[in-house]
């Protein structure tokens, strides 16, 4: 059977940065009071004319360009993503058209945090199976959407941003780039994360959240490593969902990656939801941290209280 592989990582942010000082001029807070609690130091915020798909497309426009492909040449764009206002024309359907694609099959995927995980295994499956030869793979939020900025609690966490990776089949006697996925939800716990209401708004029951991440999780994410065949200390780099600095580095700790470049961009990004991994993995890319071939974790986790995990060789 044919397997897949990550060509090429892209991602984008808007200009306007919000440090933890900005946010105490607007509520109750203050930097220590953040940083201490979540690690976050800023993030970016998109302006009211610049729509998701907008992020989505610079992104992907980045990821095709690295990997030497043009728009026509996709075959399927996958867009991972939970704050779209209007149903239809969805996300993909406006990615394709923003970058004049002439007739790839457009599908959203709403898992939230764990949304670009879920796309990556899903254009996996689509490459494997036949359906589809060069996939378009983004993920991309506006929290401040739907972000409550008179709750201290929430509006400090939240960043808007955009990752994407080109997936494509791998050579017939080459080594599969994309590791078979782990995934799965907890949903007797799905209100633990909302965006719910109209307008729609994030909320979320923090400490139950980072109970479950930090007792479950790390089980979890060996066992994706477990599916790839690897040993966590064989792992280059981790880039787990960029919720909370307290949660990533112990989950880090207990999976046994001590060899590994563990992702740290909620610092500057804060929780950007679906697109947190991917551009935290763009990230590393672009800076060298990690090189081409090198065994790299991507899990993500959160709304819905599910999760995704697999082992990919970075591009």
């Amino acid at each position: 059977m044919i397997g897949s592989r990550i060509a090429a990582v892209g991602h984008y942010q808007p200009a306007r940065v919000l440090t933890n000082e900005d946010l105490a001029g607007m509520v109750d807070t203050s930097d220590e009071w953040i940083t201490s609690r979540v690690g976050i130091r800023t993030r970016h915020i998109a302006g009211p004319d610049e729509p998701v798909d907008e992020l989505a497309a610079h992104a992907a426009a980045k990821a095709l360009a690295a990997a030497g492909r043009t728009p026509a040449e996709i075959d399927l764009v996958l867009v991972a993503t939970s704050t779209a206002i209007d149903r239809s024309p969805n996300m993909a359907a406006r990615v394709a058209a923003r970058l004049g694609m002439p007739g790839p099959a457009v599908m959203d995927i709403n898992v939230v945090c764990a949304g670009f995980t879920h796309a990556l295994a899903t254009a996996d499956h689509a490459v494997r199976a036949g359906g589809a030869s060069r996939v378009l793979v983004i993920g991309a939020d506006k929290m401040s959407d739907v972000a409550d900025w008179t709750d201290r609690t929430t509006c400090v966490l939240v960043g808007d941003g955009a990752g994407a990776a080109v997936v494509e089949a791998c050579a017939p006697d080459a080594e599969a780039g994309i590791g078979p996925v782990l995934w799965g939800s907890v949903p007797e716990m799905g209100h633990a994360v909302r965006i719910e209401g109209t307008p729609p708004r994030f909320a979320q029951e923090g400490q139950s959240v980072y109970r479950w991440a930090a007792t479950q999780l790390p089980v979890v994410a060996r066992q994706a490593c477990e599916k790839a065949e690897l040993a966590p200390e064989d792992l280059a780099a981790v880039v787990l969902h960029q919720a909370n600095l307290r949660i990533i580095e112990p989950l880090a700790r207990r999976l046994g990656a001590v060899n590994a470049v563990v992702a740290r961009d909620v610092t500057d990004s804060g929780n950007t939801s679906a697109a947190s991994v991917p551009l935290a993995f763009s990230k590393l890319v672009e800076q060298g941290a990690v090189t081409t071939g090198d065994p790299v974790l991507l899990f993500g986790f959160g709304g819905n209280l599910s999760y995704a995990g697999q082992v990919v060789r970075c591009p």
